[in-house]
């Protein structure tokens, strides 16, 4: 097999394969990269609410007296 795929010329190693590989597995590739781009998003904006949420509390609970709520 190795045989066979090194006697291609080089345009078909370097382009026509890799091009065949993209057409086929390119909606793969792009579910793929979405979902963890998605999931990336959520993330940060999960942390992202939770530090205002830690600063919020901490601004209320130190300008109050300390009497609670």
């Amino acid at each position: 097999m190795k045989e066979a795929f090194m006697t291609l010329p080089w345009w078909v190693r370097w382009i026509a394969i890799p091009a065949i590989a993209l057409v086929v597995f390119g909606g793969l590739l792009f579910s793929l990269l979405t979902w963890v781009i998605g999931l990336v998003f959520r993330i940060l904006l999960f942390v992202a609410v939770v530090a205002v949420l830690i600063f919020v509390v901490r601004k209320f609970t130190s300008s109050s007296s300390g009497g609670g709520w």
